[in-house]
């Protein structure tokens, strides 16, 4: 739990408001009597982001007063900036999403083909050579393999039906 110092509006923890009082036994569980009497209201959790693309998710985008009460807001991020190395090398944001996006897309592949690779072990033994291979199992298994070259891929994915 967090709480908003009035005096100041910053936000704080219990433990760094207890270290505030270091000298007062405070209770372990806190109301709001308790909060006034201290110069502190609570921060109540509020709604996380939604919707957007694939490559966005709810980032904490500090607090808000809604009704007389405090609230965590979250955003749709990550919110991208142009940066500047040491060297003096700017990278624009454009940039910095563009890698971003990379980096997501080759995690997203990558657990995608990790999922493809599990089903086709799970029916490796069709392909013993002591086995008859149905035609049904073989065009499953060739459509597992064609998952990458999909239109959506690697965030829309339409999997194959493995036949009996």
């Amino acid at each position: 739990m967090k709480y908003r110092i009035q005096s100041n509006g910053t936000v704080a923890t219990q433990g760094e408001v207890r270290k505030m009082f270091p000298n007062t036994s405070l209770p372990r569980v806190w109301n709001e009597a308790l909060c006034a009497s201290l110069g502190m209201e609570p921060i109540l959790e509020g709604a996380q982001a939604t919707g957007g693309t694939v490559y966005q998710m709810s980032v904490y985008g500090g607090i808000e007063q809604v009704d007389g009460k405090w609230f965590t807001k979250y955003n749709l991020g990550p919110t991208f900036f142009d940066t500047e190395d040491e060297e003096g090398t700017v990278t624009t944001a454009a940039e910095n999403e563009a890698t971003y996006k990379a980096i997501k897309d080759a995690e997203q592949a990558k657990s995608v083909r990790a999922s493809r690779d599990g089903k086709l072990a799970e029916c490796d033994w069709t392909a013993c050579s002591d086995v008859t291979m149905s035609e049904a199992m073989t065009t499953y298994r060739q459509a597992l393999r064609d998952i990458t070259a999909q239109t959506g891929f690697p965030w829309t994915v339409e999997w194959p039906t493995q036949p009996e």
